[in-house]
């Protein structure tokens, strides 16, 4: 009978997902469904399951990369980022495009939401490439799919949740997300760079930028692009802990702010705060949701018995990383990452480790996987907000990216089936 009503949950819970009712009330509706009709299980649970499920010191983490990233924004930060991506990728082929590819990548250590950096990119950018140029729609296409390495490249809430929830180092997690972020942004340079050549985009410059100028613009961005390398190398030496990671990297956006480039005031200070608090609510509160799910699936030996079945039937490793793919990517474009990682992971990653796939190698399968659904229709919040910016029509996105699916498809197999593009930097940091 538990079995039964857990379904029912289940059931409950994914079409309230797909009406698009909020994450954390369509999971607390599923899991309130099975307090209320299974017998002998009293419903304050649920309240403690919630409570419980956001009282975890690795999410401490969460509040601070937030607010890190918030002043980051407001810190002067972007331009300065934006002045030297342009110095070194704007007289290639493509320059704007390469530009948008490579802010995106050097945004990642710092903002960590690629919400924020497509958002950012498609005021700035977009209307600059369109002045060039270039279309419309493949300046949305390439702001909306190069925000995916945004939140590969560290620090990223992605790694966060998901070493909390399958008890995995944060800190090689972070060290692991270089590889597909590195390896994502080659590959959109080279598919922009083929496009580009093949329609005559220009380059934004006339000519390679000269030593002065390259190191008068890296002398600006310095100081920000500092910031993923203080962190990675803090926690592997030993001077603080990925949560406390998060706290120094407050500490220093705020330095930056305040004294460095005083660009921020009081006023900026405040909205940071506010971002904070909102984007953090956001996120704890399906934290808590999925805590009193999962306690659900625990009680009813959900995860054993989903383990016991997929070895039963899938032979080998590599049958089921392509099942695990499959299913997946067809979960990531109808629920949003963070939700279906919270469900999913604690089911996945015990049976993954059955398998002997590598924790880390599998960890970055399951989040980039995920941030795949950011740009696949019917939801789609990249593709969406992005779109929404530019003014740019769902029909044409869909299809100037169809080049650009088969691409990040590619990628997803690289990551998937070659342990080194998730594993070769931690293996040599660690």
């Amino acid at each position: 009978m538990g079995a039964s009503i857990v379904g029912l949950a289940f059931i409950i819970m994914l079409v309230l997902l797909f009406l698009k009712v909020p994450a954390f009330v369509s999971i607390l509706a599923g899991s309130a469904v099975y307090f209320i009709l299974t017998p002998n299980v009293p419903t304050q649970i649920i309240a403690q399951r919630v409570i419980a499920g956001v009282e975890s010191i690795p999410l401490l983490a969460i509040p601070f990369f937030i607010g890190a990233a918030a002043y980051m924004n407001y810190a002067g930060v972007s331009n300065r980022i934006y002045d030297f991506a342009d110095v070194v990728t704007g007289h290639v082929v493509g320059g704007l495009a390469q530009v948008n590819i490579l802010v995106s990548t050097l945004m990642g250590g710092m903002s960590g939401s690629n919400l924020a950096d497509a958002s950012m990119d498609a005021k700035m950018l977009v209307p600059q490439m369109v002045r060039k140029g270039y279309s419309n729609a493949f300046s949305s296409v390439v702001t909306a799919f190069s925000a995916i390495i945004t939140p590969l490249i560290p620090p990223g809430i992605a790694m966060i949740l998901y070493g909390s929830l399958a008890n995995i180092s944060i800190g090689k997690l972070f060290v692991a997300g270089f590889g597909p972020g590195i390896l994502l942004c080659i590959a959109l340079m080279i598919m922009v760079h083929i496009i580009s050549k093949k329609r005559g985009y220009k380059p934004s410059r006339d000519s390679a930028a000269t030593p002065s100028e390259f190191f008068d613009a890296l002398k600006k961005a310095f100081l920000p692009l500092l910031l993923p390398l203080v962190i990675i190398g803090g926690i592997r030496i030993g001077i603080f802990t990925p949560t406390e990671a998060g706290s120094a990297a407050v500490v220093y956006a705020l330095f930056l702010g305040l004294i460095v480039y005083r660009e921020m005031g009081f006023k900026e200070f405040v909205a940071g705060l506010k971002e904070t608090v909102t984007g953090t609510c956001g996120i704890m509160l399906i934290v808590g949701a999925a805590s009193a799910f999962s306690w659900i699936l625990t009680r009813e030996k959900i995860p054993q018995l989903f383990m016991e079945f997929i070895l039963a039937n899938i032979s080998n490793k590599y049958l089921f990383l392509i099942a695990v793919n499959l299913f997946l990517l067809v979960i990531g474009m109808f629920i949003e990452g963070n939700a279906a990682m919270i469900i999913l992971v604690p089911l996945l990653a015990p049976t993954a480790a059955a398998y002997g796939i590598d924790e880390i190698q599998f960890a970055m399968t399951v989040i980039f996987n995920l941030a795949i659904g950011c740009v696949t229709p019917p939801v789609g919040t990249l593709m969406f907000v992005t779109c929404g910016i530019t003014k740019c029509k769902i029909r044409d996105f869909l299809r100037e990216a169809v080049p650009f699916y088969a691409l990040i498809f590619i990628c997803l197999i690289l990551i998937t089936f070659v342990p080194a593009f998730s594993t070769g930097i931690v293996n040599l940091v660690y």
